[in-house]
């Protein structure tokens, strides 16, 4: 359990980041997976004051606040209605209702888990994160960094067009993922992100596909079979890396028929 000297509502981002340079101060967000270490910190800075927790929609846009909730994403009619229901598929199997109502947003795409469906759900959409020194960067590239003292401010989802399919395999309803698969199309180009592979989600693009709704069930498990070996896998007491390569092909093959 982690223990914490005391709670600072944080008036600014300024203020935030100046204490969040610290190494034994912490962001707090949800709390849900901080909880859960044995670390010590002096201070929990808490961002509830700083408008973070709100689900902004423009006609090009979504604009995620890093304070939302996962219970958020689930409920908002507009991601709902632009990815077909794909975000909710993402965050609904997420251990329990009241679980999601208090994890964040941003402690999911931050903590960069290898076992988070909101990270390989938003990777095969066209996100960006908002920091507050480092700027706008793709998803992409945030989860290759290394971790730093920067704060996450608000995830940003472009409504391009591009059509989501989610699917995950878990040993039981409120277990970690034994992996997670998401495909998306634009076009004629499949965007196809893989995570809790154990490792966490990483995004295969293949433009100038040829699949399309005619397309032979054969030609369809070979794509799916070439894009799931394009992907590393591990073993753990969830899975082996044999089984994880195997689902991932299975679900990458019934999200391209879903979208096709």
């Amino acid at each position: 359990m982690a223990n914490i000297n005391k709670i600072v509502k944080v008036n600014s981002l300024t203020e935030a980041y100046e204490l969040n340079q610290k190494r034994s101060n912490v962001v707090l967000g949800g709390f849900m997976w901080l909880k859960m270490g044995n670390r010590s910190f002096q201070n929990a800075i808490d961002l509830s004051k700083l408008g973070l927790d709100q689900i902004e929609e423009t006609g090009d846009a979504f604009s995620i606040g890093c304070m939302c909730t996962l219970r958020d994403l689930e409920l908002h009619a507009g991601l709902n209605q632009a990815f077909k229901g794909g975000i909710r598929e993402a965050v609904h199997h997420i251990i329990g209702v009241q679980f999601r109502n208090g994890a964040t947003v941003g402690g999911s795409i931050y903590g960069r888990y290898g076992f988070s469906d909101v990270l390989t759900c938003f990777m095969a959409l066209n996100t960006t994160v908002e920091l507050y020194k480092a700027g706008i960067m793709p998803l992409t590239e945030f989860a290759e960094l290394k971790y730093d003292n920067d704060i996450l401010l608000r995830i940003h989802i472009k409504k391009d067009q591009r059509r989501l399919s989610y699917q995950s395999q878990r040993l039981s309803k409120t277990d970690f993922p034994l992996i997670t698969v998401a495909v998306s199309k634009k076009d004629d180009c499949f965007y196809i992100a893989v995570g809790a592979r154990p490792a966490k989600a990483r995004l295969l693009v293949k433009p100038g596909c040829t699949l399309n709704k005619n397309s032979l069930e054969e030609d369809i498990i070979d794509f799916s079979n070439w894009a799931a070996d394009q992907f590393n896998y591990g073993s753990n007491m969830r899975g082996s890396e044999d089984y994880r390569r195997h689902l991932a092909a299975v679900y990458i093959k019934r999200g391209i028929k879903e979208l096709l």
